[in-house]
């Protein structure tokens, strides 16, 4: 019965979610009137949504090339040969779901990125080698499993608010000073968080598996992902594509990137962040396939994964005008101030930081965004700047998993229907919710 349950729960939810822009203009329109009602003029009301909507342009571009430079480093002979590999260990259904959101959730807590652009690739080669085996695996549901591990990341080595505060400058500086990531990614809730949350997605994963399996071969827009991306070539080469092969190129690229990277962190000494990850990935991904003539055909493919960041993360930044340059944000989130007591903090931050992720799918934005009020209401609540962080990521990533932004990302990479798999996100989305409020109120941070 649980099974048949969840079954048709994910096939309601698929069917009553919109896609993403559509989403979006419902939360315009949503915020807008709470922006009226709350005694902004109908003029401030447009000057704030003006203000916003173009304000994320180079943070926009920021995310596009961690999507598709992602997509890349995933597409590299070294990646595909390992998930290939890995693929072919699983005997049973159980040991499929533990293996793979291993993976997932380790190469997620590395960098959030890798893990969003394998785990549709992990997904798709686990099940087909299932397929091959005669193991039911029912398709949509792994994908499902998958994108949740990848809430690892929220505190593994690019998470984005604990790396913007443990970062000298950063704009909250003069009020919490630097914030060492041993006090948040690496504070005892955080590790406990890391811990169960994992292993709560594999016991989900294996006791809910649903019983009537859709096999991934029934989804035809995965075999290209399935496809040799190489084919032989017929003709004899150009002296310019002679070029484009040889290795000397890439090779002096990388030497470039290299000592990028050095003057970033041995000369400057500054720490991880976006340009730098990017920087990395940009290098690793030119390493990895050898060549700028494989990596320029893996990057053809990869760009159409960004197609809904290039444009939807503009109408989120409008959205995000009408919270940051009006008084709605301010009266949302001045609720938890006065209404909050050390055991309810980590709850009602992590509820307003969802409902805020909704509207702005970007942590480092987030942040921006709810950093001065996370922290003020957690000092005069008399718990540590640190539990607020923490708590916030929480409904961060609630948003992720409840909003259909990610879900499009995921699935375009697989190629198929978002609403394939998204009602079963949801189910990983209470649970995480669940025991991220319960750790960050009770346990060390």
């Amino acid at each position: 019965m649980r099974e048949r349950w969840l079954d048709r729960f994910a096939q309601v939810m698929g069917r009553l979610v919109p896609d993403a822009i559509t989403a979006c203009v419902l939360l315009l329109v949503i915020l807008f009137a709470a922006a009226l009602a709350l005694g902004n003029s109908l003029v401030k009301t447009m000057e704030a949504y003006y203000q916003g909507l173009w304000m994320l342009l180079p943070f926009t571009m920021q995310m596009t090339l961690i999507i598709v430079l992602s997509s890349v480093l995933g597409s590299t002979p070294f990646f595909r040969k390992a998930i290939r590999s890995l693929s072919q260990i699983p005997k049973t259904a159980n040991h499929v779901v533990i293996l793979s959101v291993l993976l997932c959730a380790l190469a997620s807590y590395l960098y959030w990125g890798l893990g969003l652009a394998l785990s549709p690739i992990v997904a798709i080669h686990f099940a087909r080698q299932a397929e091959r085996k005669g193991i039911a695996i029912d398709f949509p549901f792994l994908m499902s499993v998958l994108w949740a591990s990848n809430a690892a990341w929220q505190y593994g080595l690019s998470a984005s608010a604990p790396l913007l505060v443990a970062t000298p400058g950063h704009f909250l500086e003069k009020q919490i000073g630097i914030i060492p990531l041993s006090t948040t990614i690496w504070s005892p809730a955080a590790i406990a968080h890391e811990i169960l949350f994992v292993a709560a997605i594999l016991a989900a994963g294996c006791l809910l598996m649903p019983k009537q399996c859709r096999m991934v071969s029934s989804f035809p827009g995965v075999a290209r992902i399935l496809e040799a991306t190489a084919l032989p070539e017929s003709a004899p080469l150009t002296w310019s594509e002679r070029i484009e092969r040889n290795s000397l190129g890439t090779l002096v690229l990388c030497v470039f990137l290299a000592g990028w990277l050095y003057l970033h962190f041995a000369v400057r000494r500054l720490s991880l962040d976006i340009n730098s990850l990017n920087t990395i990935l940009l290098l690793s991904s030119l390493l990895l396939h050898g060549s700028v003539h494989a990596f320029t055909k893996a990057l053809q493919q990869a760009i159409t994964t960004a197609w809904p960041v290039i444009v939807l993360y503009h109408l989120y930044a409008g959205v995000a005008g009408l919270i940051q340059y009006t008084n709605t944000g301010e009266t949302l989130a001045g609720i938890v101030s006065t209404v909050a007591t050390p055991l309810t903090f980590p709850f009602l931050t992590a509820a307003i930081s969802a409902v805020f992720a909704i509207f702005i799918p970007s942590s480092g934005g987030q942040w921006a965004i709810q950093g001065f009020v996370t922290a003020k209401s957690a000092m005069a609540v008399g718990v540590s700047v640190q539990r607020g962080i923490l708590a916030l990521s929480i409904g961060d990533h609630m948003g992720n998993l409840t909003s259909p932004f990610w879900y499009v990302i995921v699935a375009g990479i697989a190629n198929v229907d978002f609403r394939s798999f998204f009602g079963y996100g949801l189910l990983f989305a209470l649970i995480w919710f669940s025991i991220g409020v319960a750790v960050f109120t009770f346990l060390p941070c």
